[in-house]
């Protein structure tokens, strides 16, 4: 079933991502195990973002109330894409990789936790029930697209 909102299809992606989070930075050492959590995580952050910015962000910023936030919100996003990149380019193996997992758990935590209780309030007086609805059947298009596309 498809959610009936953006918000609703947002918190989904949310829950996989703390889902992941958490299962990665109990991960040790270069196994594949965390071979595998991280390229998950990678996708998921990287298609939820790629989705989001345009089908719900973008969507904001034709409001004056919007401009901030989403500005504040992709600007995180790219904050996020930066750890991303850090991690790909450390050894697994080094000491430095958990701390750095850890500190994009951190980050990311904070984003989904910003979004859910003060963008998704402002959104909620920005946007129509109508909009709501539509911007979360084009998100969730997007958002499955990007996943084949960026777990290529």
């Amino acid at each position: 079933m498809s959610p009936r909102n953006i918000f609703e299809a947002l918190r989904e992606s949310h829950e996989r991502q703390r889902a992941l989070y958490a299962q990665l930075i109990e991960t040790s050492g270069d196994t594949p195990e965390r071979h595998a959590i991280f390229d998950q995580l990678r996708t998921e952050l990287a298609a939820h973002a790629m989705a989001e910015d345009r089908h719900f962000y973008v969507p904001l910023l034709a409001h004056d109330a919007g401009v901030d936030l989403s500005r504040h919100a992709i600007s995180e996003h790219h904050q996020i894409d930066e750890l991303v990149e850090s991690l790909q380019e450390t050894e697994a193996s080094s000491p430095a990789w958990l701390p750095l997992a850890k500190k994009l758990a951190e980050k990311v935590e904070h984003h989904l936790k910003e979004e859910e209780h003060r963008f998704f309030q402002m959104a909620g007086k920005l946007l129509t029930d109508q909009q709501k609805t539509a911007l979360a059947r084009a998100y969730q298009d997007e958002y499955e697209a990007a996943l084949v596309s960026t777990a290529a």
